[in-house]
């Protein structure tokens, strides 16, 4: 009978069938025939277990499933037959015993049955583990009659007993029956929120975790012992689907199966193929007109919907369904896109700044003005002519919009921008943290992952041939270095190839234009810099989105070669490279751009080639911060829209076409299984499984640096991250609630290692900022010359002093333009963009003193710029404290509260036992004081007073 008392965990009168029936009808070889005939006089058994979601009791909910694929074949029905049988191992299903004849395989083969000692292995390995599950308290059952061929699901349940005693050993704060207020503002301020309530009330979500609490009860980590403390008003919602889905999640983990040469959790059995998924339930359907009312539904019409877009988030229902650390994400997002908005609209008014002062720039206006007839130098050697700088009086009256003084506040206003946002996302983190029971929580040590396990067992085999006695083994530094060293080599060469892409797209940039030049068509040579840039620009966005792919595949590996001991190790570890690969990979082309390009030209007469025959490219005559620009806002929007959104809702919705052709084809076999409607844990398993937040996480940081490393060249980058935020907190909302399995919730108190990348990207940006301003951008030198070269003081000459003369005399042989006549004139004098003596001087072309002055101009602003900004940005970390004061006062309140309740519990105690001895004492007195007469005859009386401490 080990069969039954394994997969059974009700009483047989509740299950409306005898034991012994099932036994005797197992004996003398049920067919299906009869089955059908009693389930066809029976209820409907999916309705009553709500179509997966509880047992086939219709009582117990499943908490979690496991998957497994098995094989339909008559050999194996006949293995599975002899296994149950001479094994008593239990291969029958709790549903068997509850639906007599639904399921069971019970076909004996003809002849000797093949045997696949893989299956066999993978099928004991399981029945073991199982058999420690319920070991442990879990109540399962089995299902493999399903209408996905060779998929076999066991369904989980812990039941009371099981959560109490998980929920004290994980110290799960639970609420008490204990409730107080909640302090409320008072005066102008209890004015001020009111009215901001009522403003914002139609953009408040309508769920009912989402409205202004003025109580709230209070949490104590939960035990048995005082169980009196808690709620139990409702006992089956008192630990609501993933408080239960986590109990199981860490019962499965710590469950091991021997019968594998090393202790195996539900980690190792995925990982070698014993099940193929593991999984919570989502709570129900989120569309249809007969959808029962659940949290999914609710999530999908309030939250993850792009027409509720305009609304909050409602953080406490997601944190609910989803757990800590998905909410925490959220929240993160949410908080990340409402700063965004203030840091959109200073961008937007410092471009609408530029492009009211641009008929005002006095040296742009000197260079569209055809009357200076500067004559420039040749761009190129022999095929590029001269030409005149008023042709690209375009380029530089667009320059202006992004060069201009208002970009100098800006950078600093971001730098500040970006403290403030830290210090809001800590104090938003402490009321989270606070109105979700997180405050005190410590994250304990995980259990270590499969592949750890397997290389310490590897490592103990081989000690054990050796003959050597070790204590328990773990895996030292000298068993990683050759790991440590394949990832340093391997990271290495991933930048190394980055900068060597970027370097082809230089040598691209110039054989195009140099190609672009030979052409005889005007317009041809007129669109000469914009052709180039533009399809250059397109080739790094090309080659960024698939090198993001194939570093993210590079960083996976090379973490698990390093055999990281627990999942934290091995998602840090993995963070870090993938970080790393991919913010190299990003912003490589936009540094070359901002702090390289045009900088090692040399001059004419005498300049720097590649591979002796490319020039080095030039910035254009307005600077290179026009290029840096479309540079960022390329890059910027190509992977937002590509690579985030595109490839989010494109690859899914591809998936999911797959999978329905898949199942058009099995139902076009088997019309009767088409006609059955689907358990929750079949739609569930042909959801796509929760890959972790790492990719969520990175597409933000990354934009993050966008919006920070370069914003002195492109104001406008906050808006459209703005515009990219909103919608992809709808799209990652959809994508949760209605495309991935549920994931197991998660306990966590902040976001982790993203906060210090987040601070170090902050700080960076300072850096970066500065030397744009500085070196990238023309801010200093016309400081310098408004100062102390200008005449009148203004910026009249300004072109004119950054032009340097040569002496076209003095051309390399075989590097004078071709077409020397091509302006119409004989050319004797060119410019050029450098401060450099003129031709006529005694150290003709050398570095002039300007140079020098400049030079340091820019120097100087980067100390100084970097440093103010710091100490800025420093004060408002300082001056912000971290926890709101309103929620340190709830915290110490709360404190105060839990010690009053044990302090009450122990006066009421000690009350008890006096009057219990009072009685007692009183009860020895009317005993004594009786007559013996009487005694002999009340005896009842003497012995109930001696039964009454018993009683009591």
């Amino acid at each position: 009978m080990r069969v039954n008392k394994k997969y059974s965990c009700l009483p047989a009168e509740e299950k409306g069938i005898h034991i012994i029936n099932i036994r005797a009808i197992e004996d003398i070889g049920y067919d299906q025939h009869e089955s059908t005939l009693l389930n066809s006089l029976s209820k409907n058994p999916d309705a009553d277990c709500k179509y997966g979601l509880y047992f086939r009791d219709g009582k117990r909910k499943v908490d979690y499933i496991l998957v497994y694929h098995y094989k339909k074949s008559s050999a194996g029905k006949t293995l599975a037959r002899r296994v149950h049988h001479n094994d008593s191992s239990a291969r029958s299903t709790k549903q068997d015993q509850q639906l007599p004849g639904k399921g069971v395989q019970l076909e004996m083969g003809e002849g000797e049955p093949h045997v696949d000692y893989h299956e066999d292995d993978k099928r004991f390995r399981r029945e073991e583990y199982e058999g420690n599950l319920v070991e442990a308290g879990l109540e399962l059952e089995r299902d493999e009659d399903t209408k996905i061929h060779g998929i076999g699901f066991v369904k989980i349940h812990a039941p009371w007993n099981v959560l109490c005693r998980e929920a004290e050993f994980l110290k799960l704060k639970m609420p008490t029956k204990k409730m107080y207020q909640i302090n409320q503002t008072h005066g102008l301020l209890k004015k001020i929120n009111s009215v901001i309530q009522k403003i914002t009330e139609p953009i408040q979500p309508k769920v009912a975790e989402h409205k202004p609490q003025t109580v709230k009860r209070l949490s104590y980590p939960f035990s048995r012992e005082k169980q009196h403390l808690f709620d139990l008003s409702e006992r089956d919602s008192f630990f609501d689907s993933k408080t239960r889905s986590t109990i199981v999640y860490e019962i499965l983990k710590r469950t091991t199966c021997t019968k594998a040469k090393y202790s195996m959790g539900i980690t190792s059995l995925l990982a070698n193929g014993v099940y193929s998924a593991a999984y919570p339930l989502h709570d129900g359907d989120y569309e249809g007109e007969n959808v029962e009312p659940n949290d999914r539904k609710l999530l999908c019409e309030e939250w993850a919907s792009y027409g509720v877009f305009y609304k909050y988030q409602p953080i406490d229902l997601v944190r609910k369904y989803f757990g800590e650390k998905i909410g925490l994400y959220f929240a993160w997002l949410g908080v990340y896109t409402q700063m965004l908005i203030p840091a959109s609209i200073v961008g937007i008014i410092v471009f609408l700044y530029g492009c009211a002062t641009v008929d005002e720039n006095i040296p742009s206006m000197e260079m569209c003005d055809e009357r200076n007839n500067i004559t420039m130098c040749p761009l190129c050697d022999r095929t590029c002519s001269y030409w005149k700088m008023s042709s690209a009086c375009a380029t530089a009256r667009a320059s202006h919009l992004f060069d201009n003084p208002a970009t100098v506040f800006f950078s600093v206003f971001m730098a500040l921008w970006a403290a403030t946002f830290m210090e809001h996302w800590k104090r938003k983190q402490m009321r989270l943290n606070y109105r979700w029971d997180l405050t005190g929580f410590e994250e304990e040590e995980d259990h270590p992952r499969a592949e750890y396990e397997a290389k310490v067992l590897e490592k103990s085999l081989r000690k054990e041939h050796k003959h050597k006695e070790t204590d328990k083994e773990k895996l030292t530094w000298k068993d990683r270095f050759p790991a440590y060293m394949t990832n340093c080599v391997g990271i290495i060469f991933m930048v190394g190839l980055t900068f060597a892409i970027v370097f082809g797209v230089i040598i691209y940039r110039i054989s195009t234009a140099a190609a672009l030049a030979i052409s005889s068509t005007p317009s041809g040579r007129s669109s000469v810099r914009v052709t180039v840039t533009a399809t250059a620009v397109i080739i790094n966005l090309v080659v960024i989105i698939i090198l993001d792919e194939v570093y993210g595949c590079i960083a996976r590996w090379l973490t698990q070669i390093e055999v990281p001991k627990t999942d934290k190790n091995f998602e840090e570890r993995l963070i870090f490279k993938a970080f790393l690969l991919k913010f190299v990979n990003a912003y490589t082309p936009i540094f070359y751009v901002a702090f390289f390009k045009g900088r090692f030209v040399g001059r004419p007469g005498d300049y720097v080639y590649i591979f002796h025959s490319f020039r080095m490219e030039e910035c254009a005559p307005g600077g290179c911060l026009m290029e840096l620009c479309i540079q960022l806002s390329i890059i910027m929007l190509g992977k937002q829209l590509i690579q985030n959104n595109l490839f989010e809702i494109g690859i899914p919705k591809m998936k999911k076409f797959i999978r329905y052709m898949k199942l058009k084809r099995r139902r076009s076999l088997d019309h009767e299984e088409h006609m059955k409607k689907k358990q929750r844990y079949e739609v569930d398993y042909n959801l796509e499984p929760f890959a972790g937040l790492t990719p969520e996480y990175m597409e933000m940081i990354i934009q993050f640096g966008f919006v920070t490393l370069f914003v002195a060249s492109f104001p406008l980058a906050p808006l459209f991250a703005l515009l990219n935020n909103i919608i992809e907190i709808r799209l990652d909302a959809k994508k949760f609630v209605t495309e991935l399995r549920r994931p197991v919730a998660v306990r966590a108190k902040d976001i982790g290692i993203w906060y210090n990348i987040l601070r170090g990207i902050g700080k960076l940006a300072v850096i970066i900022n500065a030397f744009v301003i500085s070196f990238t951008s023309d801010f200093i030198p016309r400081l310098v010359y408004l100062y102390m070269y200008s005449e009148n003081g203004t910026m009249h000459g300004f072109v004119n002093h950054t032009l340097s003369s040569f002496n076209v005399s003095d051309f390399q042989a075989g590097t004078a333009p071709n077409d020397p006549m091509d302006l119409g004139y004989e050319v004797q004098i060119c410019r050029y963009k450098d401060y450099r003596e003129p031709p006529w001087s005694e150290n003709k072309y050398d570095i002039s003193k300007d140079f020098w002055a400049v030079l340091a101009a820019r120097l100087a602003f980067v100390i100084v710029f970097q440093n103010l900004v710091m100490f800025m940005s420093d004060f408002v970390d300082w001056i912000i404290p971290d926890i709101p004061k309103d929620i340190s006062q709830q915290i110490h309140k709360e404190k105060v509260l839990m010690v009053e309740v044990f302090m009450r519990e122990e006066q009421g105690k000690l009350q008890m036992l006096e009057t219990w001895k009072d009685k007692e004492k009183t009860k020895g007195e009317n005993c004594n004081n009786h007559s013996p007469r009487l005694s002999r005859s009340r005896s009842g009386s003497l012995s109930s007073c001696h039964s009454y401490p018993l009683d009591v």
